[in-house]
């Protein structure tokens, strides 16, 4: 029984020449070779070079390869590694958990998502020369074991990211990583693991290998790999890595992943004892090759191509082409076309067999493989046509449904084939009714989609400003260079993607043009990424208004409904409410230019769908209201949202309430004084017949009765310097004149059902919280007589200081009461709708600034659901800024083979630390400011991956500390003498010292509420050394219970007072 079918769905890497899939694709279809000189900072080439004929022992052929840019550059802060312990990783691990990230990223998946998941890691590796570190006895500390070895890269990705499936590196040589590909797709299908992350990794560090390769004849004196050329003379060595996301394809599909290709099949054996121990073996080649196939269910005939393992020795040429022979030497309509990723970046080893497949499926995805560089005149005496084979000489047109497949040989006889297919149709164009959640549950289809010029929201995520800066920057160019991809699809995978950092930037744009320009002003202009950013301190507190009468026009939210589909959905909620008690559709009303909307028993029920319905969006995307205050009927809407009446019941009363508001005789109005309560019941006084209706600020009020003595009143007003505006009303809304209507609406409320607020509700009847109050059929008849006191009831509200404040309402009314109330805090006032000029761009900015303030948006239910895959968004775009230097660096005599002093160097040489050996040990010395964004130097820093980043406390100096001397970077830090524990500061201080150090960190960045876990990314081991070192500091200091506690739960400040009171009981 064959396994199921595995389906790739991200992809990153880097290569010698290439950065990111789209630059290894843009390096293999140019043609171009990233072979180069070996980099200065590896080793002094001219000391291991010769061009003597044998070349003389310790010696090399060649000072060439395929060599990766600038692999000292880690940005150790995004994920919580504490420059020492960066310092102490090899290459590979620091390499690779970037990759890592940014291939998650690439599948459509936030790294969060797959925090605690079963996601397996498998990492194949081979290169192991960090391990020399080892060697250098006084310098091994508590981080080199940590930092050494192949188990550890994988387990670090599996840490950092909080994976709990299988973790494992594999090492069968050159054929590691696809080795590792094949384990992958087996625990795939035995369900070990719902994910896969999968890796090749190879850094050279020292010229050993590259020896040995000259000493056994198998090195490229141009350290050019030439395969299947004619003068094809050994092997040039590359370096690189890939990380490749792998799910089942049938959970691929479903989830609605995007798919680059698909694993059919695969197979792993030996040479046995063969004809040489690190010789090829063409009968095992070609057995491992016909068991991929038939695991696949694939014909040798019916595959198109052959990523093949091609180093370009002129054996293993040989040996590689009579075993593809003996399996695609059948009768075939066109030959199988065979090639190499190793002519353009040469053999990255340990990772050879990832460059091939993220070759191979990348050609599958472009349905075009690329020519095969150095790969012609090909070799006669291979007679690749007579075996069924032909080169990959120009560029070739793959089919939709191509089958392709990638070899990787082990120089030690282990030997990996695997077989590709094209994505199927379904991973182009998904129905919607397949999509499903992440935990698998199907998700109803959305009707409609927006209209073209629907604005979006598009939306990043940081650990810090520069980094917000850095990727606006990046974005800017991936959107403005993008071909194709509806702005909906650019902004939906950002959303979904690009979440989950301290620094959040949001912005509204309705064209690609809008949006890059966008991001490229907030790159470049700090003010501009101000106002589009925040870093919420705390946790969101939304409150939500809902406006009165007098709100409504024609055509309210009518650009809304056109364009944003979960408004819709919830208005036809409300209209099938309102349909039956109104026997017509109140959509239609709202949506139309019919002036009827003015009349009373259409504006009420009319405003409330409209409320009902944003208040729906809100709380649908993500908002979970501090409170709900409604203005006179706009309470309706809200003690609707809060749970204290069904829809229907709220309809029903809605409706009643404004027909029998309506069919009241006319004759009464309702007057605005700008005069505060006092003043107008004063005025008052002399027309009794005349009731305060509603008090809406310190100098709003509204007068409500009969026209006459309104008139009367207004005159009186003015007389006496009192200014006052006639409010354009039917009828005089809550006054005596309209008891009439209130028996009635009293049954009618009696039969429905008030239950308990689910969220706390506001009343502008009682002019603040409800408490114990009952919402029942006597609260509605107080509420349509009495007065409206909104000014007492939104001060209140407003009192335990919400973040946010929305106006769910079509006009903007209620947030400009606001501004003359006397409020604690200074809330964010946002209005879903402007006023009659409105669109459905003001929705969005509501919806941004909420972002921008804390929001977890539910960007699932914002966006229709996608016609294809998921869109994939820019990789992030790591600093570059903090370097750690890599070299491990022999320093006996040329030649000798033999290491005699420290075994290398690890400096970090940017502007915070530097890390230099100073003899057996090292030194780590502040040598000037700390960088912006190093975690501990003031700067915001973000403990990544987590599933929600806790925001990091400002970081408050305790005092002045004396820089610490000499620091071992991962090992047990130089003793620093007694200290006598007699000042307080003096404890302060050492602890402070102490902090730092275990760390690597500039002691003077580092504050009494510095978070240990979130803010410096410690663990239990270093709290162990902290407690090593503060009891060389005090001598007879007992800390044992110190390293019991999880380091998330230490602030310095805590150590602080933990070793106060171990000294206090400290015998003297």
């Amino acid at each position: 029984m064959s396994a199921p079918p595995v389906a790739i769905i991200g992809i990153d890497c880097v290569f010698p020449g290439a950065h990111g899939k789209d630059g290894l694709w843009e390096l293999l279809t140019r043609g171009a070779s990233a072979t180069r000189d070996v980099p200065a900072d590896r080793w002094e080439a001219s000391r291991y070079l010769s061009d003597a004929p044998g070349a003389p022992e310790g010696t090399m052929n060649t000072a060439r390869g395929g060599y990766l840019n600038d692999i000292g550059a880690f940005d150790n802060a995004f994920f919580g590694i504490p420059p020492r312990e960066a310092a102490a990783m090899d290459p590979q691990q620091r390499v690779l958990l970037q990759c890592a990230w940014r291939a998650v990223e690439d599948a459509g998946l936030r790294p969060g998502e797959l925090d605690g998941s079963r996601t397996g890691v498998f990492v194949g590796v081979m290169g192991d020369e960090w391990a020399l570190r080892m060697g250098d006895f006084g310098g091994v500390g508590a981080h080199t074991g940590p930092g050494t070895g192949h188990a550890m890269v994988a387990n670090r990705l599996s840490y950092q990211l909080n994976l709990r499936g299988p973790s494992l590196a594999v090492d069968t040589a050159c054929s590691s990583s696809l080795v590792a590909v094949h384990l992958a797709c087996e625990s795939l299908a035995r369900g070990e693991c719902d994910t896969a992350l999968v890796a090749g990794v190879n850094v050279i560090l020292t010229p050993a290998l590259g020896i040995f390769y000259t000493q056994a004849g198998l090195s490229a004196p141009d350290g050019q790999c030439k395969p299947f050329h004619r003068d094809a003379d050994g092997i040039g060595r590359g370096e690189g890595a890939a990380v490749l996301v792998l799910r089942r394809l049938q959970d691929a599909l479903d989830d609605h992943d995007p798919v680059y290709a698909v694993v059919r099949g695969s197979a792993v054996n030996h040479g046995g004892r063969s004809n040489g121990f690190t010789a090829p073996s063409r009968f095992s080649q070609r057995d491992v090759m016909t068991e991929a196939y038939r695991r696949a269910e694939v014909r040798p005939q019916d595959v198109d191509f052959v990523e093949v393992h091609g180093t370009g020795t002129v054996l293993g040429d040989l040996i590689e082409a009579s075993a593809l022979g003996d399996v695609h030497g059948v009768p075939r309509e066109r030959p199988c076309t065979i090639g190499s990723v190793k002519g353009n970046v040469g053999h990255t080893e340990g990772a050879a067999g990832a460059a091939g497949l993220v070759k191979a499926a990348l050609a599958l995805h472009h349905r075009l493989l690329p020519t095969t560089l150095h790969s012609h005149p090909e070799n006669p005496r291979l007679r690749l046509a007579e075996r069924g084979l032909r080169l990959a000489a120009a560029p070739l047109r793959l089919p939709a449904t191509a089958v392709g497949s990638v070899s990787s040989f082990g120089l030690g006889g282990t030997n990996a084939h695997l077989v590709l297919s094209s994505a199927p149709a379904a991973a182009r164009s998904l129905p919607h009714a397949r999509l499903r959640s992440r935990g698998g549950t199907p998700m109803a289809p959305r009707a409609g989609r927006p209209a073209a010029d629907t604005p979006h929201v598009f939306t990043l995520s940081a650990p810090d400003r520069a980094a917000l800066r850095r990727n606006a920057a990046a974005q800017a160019e991936h959107v403005s260079g993008q071909r194709g991809g509806a702005l909906a699809e650019v902004c939906r995978s950002a959303n979904r993607v690009k979440t989950g950092l301290p620094y959040r930037f949001a912005v509204v744009a309705e064209g690609r043009s809008e949006l890059t320009r966008a991001l490229e002003e907030a790159a470049q202009d700090d003010t501009v990424l101000d106002r589009l950013s925040g870093r919420p301190a705390g946790g969101i507190r939304v409150g939500l208004l809902f406006t009165g009468q007098g709100a409504q026009y024609p055509g309210m939210t009518a650009a809304l409904h056109r364009r944003l589909p979960l408004y819709r959905r919830f208005l036809a909620e409300a209209d099938e409410a309102c349909g039956g008690p109104l026997g017509y559709s109140v959509t239609g009303l709202i949506l139309g230019d019919d002036p009827r909307i003015h009349r009373t028993g259409a504006a009420q029920p009319a405003l409330f769908a409209v409320e009902y319905a944003l208040g729906r969006t809100l709380l649908e995307l993500g908002v979970e209201p501090a409170f709900v205050l409604g203005h006179s009927v706009g309470e309706f809407a809200a003690v609707c949202l809060a749970g204290v009446l069904s829809l229907a019941d709220a309809a029903r009363l809605v409706c009643l309430r404004g027909a029998l508001m309506e069919q009241l005789p006319p004759g009464g109005g309702m007057l605005a004084v700008l005069a505060g309560l006092p003043e107008t019941v004063l005025a008052l006084a002399s027309e009794p017949s005349l009731q305060v209706a509603a008090v809406n600020g310190p100098r709003n009020t509204v007068v409500s009765g009969d026209l006459a003595a309104l008139g009367r009143l207004r005159s009186a007003l003015l007389a006496n310097g009192v200014r006052s505006r006639a409010l354009e009303v039917s009828h005089a809304f809550h006054s005596s004149l309209m008891e009439p209507m209130t028996a009635e609406f009293e049954e009618a409320a009696r039969a429905v059902r008030h239950d308990r607020p689910t969220v706390p509700v506001f009343s502008s009847v009682l002019g603040g919280g409800l408490a114990d109050t009952a919402v029942d059929a006597d609260y509605w008849v107080r509420q349509i007589t009495q007065p409206v006191l909104f000014a007492d009831a939104a001060r209140a509200a407003l009192a335990p200081e919400p973040t946010h404040v929305v106006e769910v309402g079509p006009r903007a009314v209620l947030t400009a009461l606001l501004g003359s109330l006397d409020l604690p805090g200074n809330p964010r006032r946002l209005a879903v709708c402007s006023g009659e000029k409105s669109d459905a761009r003001a929705f969005a900015e509501v919806v941004a600034a909420l972002y921008r303030g804390g929001l977890d948006v539910d960007w699932e239910s914002l966006h229709p659901p996608a016609e294809g895959p998921r869109h994939r968004p820019a990789p992030y775009r790591f600093s570059t800024e903090h370097r750690f230097t890599t070299s491990v660096t022999p320093t006996g005599p040329a030649h000798s083979g033999t290491l005699t002093g420290p075994a290398h160097s690890v400096t970090p040489t940017g502007p915070a630390h530097s890390v230099t050996p100073t003899g057996p040990a090292h030194s780590v010395t502040p040598t000037g400011p700390a960088r912006p964004d190093h975690p501990a130097s003031g700067y915001d820093h973000a403990p990544v991956p987590r599933t929600a980043v806790a925001p990091v406390a400002t970081l408050a100096p305790i005092g002045a500390v004396a820089p610490v001397a000499t620091l071992t970077p991962a090992g047990p830090v130089a003793p620093v003498g007694p200290i006598a524990p007699a000042a307080p500061a003096s404890v302060e201080a050492a602890v402070l010292a102490a902090v730092a150090a275990a760390g690597g960190y500039a002691s003077a960045d580092i504050g009494a509420e510095t978070l240990l876990y979130d803010d410096l990314g410690y663990d239990s081991m270093t709290l162990l050394l902290i407690a090593r070192d503060l009891g060389r500091r005090f001598p007879g200091l007992d800390l044992a219970e110190l390293p019991e506690r999880p380091a998330s739960s230490y602030r310095v400040s805590d150590l602080v007072s933990l070793v106060r009171g171990a000294l206090e009981r400290s015998p003297a």
